[in-house]
């Protein structure tokens, strides 16, 4: 280990070459995310994060020391893990262009300091011996919790998916969630440092930690032996994806040609075997589908009355105006139309995106700086007041996301009543086709497995998809291609343990790792 690694090089560094060395590390690590999933890397950059904070010293120094190499390596993850965000900038015309570097780099230079307070949490918990890499488990753990809860939260690209996202490992999510693999992946893949650390034991823990990643591995495959194929109900749906160019998305005079899109699409079979809108139950469109308020349009309206027949249901996202407020509010939103092209239930998206369709201290950056959302929409979107369910035909209810939403483990429907399945209706447009509409996706596809629910994505330039409750892909259409799906409902799992006790079950898990950062059998 000694002769391949120059680990002592490596601890010594110090200052702007210990930052650099995590941010390096941090870059590299962003592999394990989709589109690349490269999960393994971890064991290469992971022990790095170890050896860094073995050099950070003791004391206060030691402190800073290390929550400069975590503030490297989390700049290095997010900017990697996030660049597709500039994306956006270019969308709308020429007057955003000049914003994408401060997203491009603004944005991870905010959210390393999460990784940064891990960092000096777990130097604080420092030892010698395995117990260390206990403790960077339990630094990160907190600080990417903290991450996903902190001003609205951001848990895009959670460690934990690097585990989420592998079709067996990933079932571990039922139990824990993807907020408690992040401690399990961290301790897995770091432990290997020991190796360097000499004395006849240092396997042991090692061992330990595979042990550990060959059982998570034996938990999915003994769980998806269990449930055997994917079970369907009768209720059959079509996915309508446009691959709408997103700047049409603010072109009224193209209201015509969008609708037209639509509702060819809709009634074209994505097989020979089937006819038009015959034996459709539900059909469902993409997030802000339209260049006008659906509800306030009588001849669209008119239109999907036209399409839908008398037993069926459309879900479509749409923006949405209630003027009996001053200033009006927008929302945007998902109308559930009926046969007659009446609207007859409403959600509104509750978690907002920050710069996107809201912007903090609104009134002081909007009125006094001239800033505007990136959807330019004056005042941003007004927030839904709580998760609530979709209760549509004949007694199937729907867990709605919108978009964003889908990235949050908890609060993703309302608990009152379980529903059939959860619903994400999405505009992944603004990325193009680079990482960003993968990572989407798969954090997505994690909701179902942790909830034990089949889920129905609409997205208007992919990944649409229609995935059972073990995160298994019934159908899909890729990014960047025009097309429907046609696929019954997979039936509901039963209630998993994360669903039930997900936040006594990562309080246990916590606690079980703090134990064995202070417990001596670990330390060899």
């Amino acid at each position: 280990m000694r002769a391949a690694i120059p680990v002592h090089r490596i601890v010594l560094l110090d200052g702007w070459r210990r930052i650099g060395a995590a941010a390096l590390a941090g870059a590299v690590s962003a592999l394990a995310m989709p589109p690349f999933s490269f999960w393994p890397i971890l064991f290469l950059t992971f022990p790095v994060l170890v050896w860094l904070l073995d050099g950070a010293g003791p004391g206060r120094d030691g402190l800073k020391a290390a929550a400069g190499a975590g503030y490297g390596f989390g700049f290095g993850y997010f900017v990697a893990g996030l660049w597709w965000i500039g994306h956006a900038f270019f969308v709308p015309g020429d007057s955003y262009q000049w914003a994408a570097p401060f997203a491009v780099l603004g944005l991870p230079a905010f959210l390393a300091l999460f990784p940064a307070a891990g960092f000096a949490l777990a130097r604080a918990l420092w030892s010698n011996g395995p117990a260390r890499v206990l403790a960077l488990a339990v630094g990160l753990g907190v600080s990417e919790w903290l991450r996903g809860h902190v001003l609205t939260g951001f848990p895009w690209n959670e460690i934990g998916y690097a585990l989420a996202n592998n079709a067996l490992t990933g079932q571990m999510v039922s139990v824990v969630g993807v907020e408690g693999l992040t401690p399990l992946a961290v301790a897995i893949f770091a432990m290997p440092a020991v190796l360097a650390d000499g004395g006849a034991g240092r396997w042991k823990p090692v061992a330990v930690m595979f042990g550990v990643l060959a059982a998570l591995a034996a938990f999915g495959a003994v769980r998806l032996e269990r449930a055997g194929p994917t079970q369907f109900s009768d209720v059959r749906l079509r996915i309508m994806q446009p691959n709408l160019p997103q700047d049409d998305k603010f072109r009224p005079a193209l209201k015509n040609e969008i609708m037209a899109r639509y509702l060819a699409l809709s009634d074209r079979a994505a097989s020979p075997e089937r006819r038009g809108m015959a034996d459709v139950d539900v059909l469902i469109w993409p997030e802000s589908a339209f260049p006008f308020f659906l509800a306030r349009t009588p001849d669209a309206l008119a239109q999907i009355a036209a399409l839908v027949p008398d037993d069926a249901v459309l879900l479509t996202g749409a923006a949405r105006m209630d003027d009996s407020v001053k200033p009006p509010r927008i929302y945007n939103s998902i109308h559930a139309l009926g046969g007659d092209g009446s609207i007859r239930t409403t959600y509104d998206k509750v978690h907002l995106v920050p710069g996107g369709e809201f912007l903090p201290f609104q009134d002081f950056l909007e009125n006094g700086l001239g800033l505007r959302v990136i959807t330019r929409l004056p005042g941003g979107f007004t927030a839904g007041e709580e998760p609530r369910n979709m209760k549509i035909g004949d007694g199937i209810t729907f867990g709605p996301m919108i978009c964003y939403e889908a990235i949050f483990p908890d609060g993703v429907y309302d608990r009152e009543t379980r529903p059939d399945a959860l619903l994400n209706v999405t505009n992944d447009g603004w990325f193009g086709d680079s990482a960003g509409p993968h990572q989407h996706f798969a954090q997505a596809r994690v909701r179902a497995i942790e909830q034990g629910l089949p889920l129905i994505r609409a997205a208007n330039t992919g990944i649409s998809a229609v995935v059972d409750p073990l995160g298994r892909i019934v159908d899909s259409l890729p990014v960047g291609e025009m097309g429907t799906i046609d696929a019954a409902l997979p039936a509901p799992g039963p209630p998993t343990l994360y669903s039930r006790f997900g936040i006594l079950l990562l309080a246990g898990l916590y606690f079980a790792t703090i134990v064995g950062v202070f417990t001596p059998l670990l330390r060899v």
